[in-house]
């Protein structure tokens, strides 16, 4: 009890008020206290007022105070309209994560894992195999953003990074590298990796990620152009992971790419480990939490209670505490 108590004195010196400008109107119970004690009214003449009995003062204090009750009331209600409030927990807020997908679609993404894989055999190609890897990621982290940028020879931004997922889902039967157009049939990552870079630049809240699934190597990243933009991008804070689902090892220029920038470079041989690499992915760009201002909350209870009871008093006081009407 003593407890519920402090905290209750606690909660009060946080108080607050959504409309302050009310709590002007509390100068009209005082007014009518104030009459209530000092008024006269309109005395009648009784004959027991020529009595040798005197005036029970007690008495007359009770009968006052019971007259205060209409005004306290008052003052009860303009306070509930004021909008009390008090200082809660702060709410604590998820930084949201700008992924950036960036899909190799050349020729070579429609080959299957380990080897040639045709339809008629039940083989998943490569693109398959990253697109569904892509499809379940996304599904798993709620609350972050999500784009997707296919290149070739050329670069395409298919999404914008957003929250509606539904064009990345409903692009797999779209993006195929045998439905594109011939100029798609190279493989520039770095060229991809800077249209990427200009993408995530334009979304200045939250943090920012690529995540590169190719299948080839790029000239455009030999002669240390691979460590130029690496530092591009880690000077825009855009942590870059790379997925190779070639056979064989990742190149150097790949692991330089990820390590400047934060990130970290894979090989997948088939799909299971494509889907293994992302959800590894998921636990390392974890999700960030902001701590937030803390928040106001609605603190009618005690006024309620003490309407209530004001209330009450009021009502019995109706039975016999009050004066005559005269």
């Amino acid at each position: 009890m003593i407890e519920q108590w402090i905290a209750f004195v606690a909660s009060l010196q946080q108080l607050s008020f959504a409309r302050p400008w009310v709590l002007i109107f509390l100068t009209l119970p005082l007014v009518y206290c104030f009459w209530q004690w000092v008024r006269t009214g309109h005395p009648v003449t009784l004959p027991l007022d020529h009595s040798a009995r005197r005036h029970s003062r007690g008495l007359r204090f009770f009968v006052s105070c019971a007259d205060f009750l209409p005004g306290l009331l008052l003052a009860v209600g303009i306070i509930i309209a004021a909008g009390p409030q008090r200082a809660g927990p702060p709410a604590n807020e998820r930084v949201m994560t700008n992924i950036l997908f960036c899909l190799d679609v050349s020729g070579s993404m429609d080959s299957g894992f380990g080897g040639p894989a045709l339809q008629s055999t039940g083989g998943q190609t490569r693109y398959d195999g990253a697109m569904a890897a892509i499809h379940e990621f996304t599904t798993q982290r709620k609350g972050d953003a999500f784009g997707l940028t296919i290149f070739g020879n050329e670069v395409l931004h298919w999404t914008p990074v957003t929250k509606d997922l539904s064009a990345i889902r409903l692009s797999t039967p779209f993006l195929r590298p045998g439905n594109l157009p011939p100029w798609f049939g190279g493989t520039s990552i770095g060229a991809a990796l800077l249209a990427c870079k200009g993408e995530l630049a334009k979304h200045e809240e939250g943090d920012r990620a690529i995540i590169l699934v190719t299948d080839g190597m790029s000239s455009d990243l030999h002669n240390g152009r691979d460590r130029e933009i690496a530092m591009q991008l880690a000077d825009k804070r855009i942590v870059t992971y790379v997925i190779s689902v070639e056979n064989g090892n990742v190149h150097p220029s790949m692991y330089t790419i990820a390590h400047l920038t934060g990130g970290e470079a894979f090989q997948a041989g088939n799909p299971e480990a494509l889907r293994a690499i992302f959800n590894h992915i998921d636990q390392m760009q974890m999700t960030r939490i902001k701590e937030g201002r803390p928040v106001k909350l609605d603190f009618f209870q005690p006024f309620l209670a003490a309407g209530f009871v004001l209330l009450g008093m009021q009502l019995v006081s109706m039975f016999g505490w009050r004066y005559t009407p005269w």
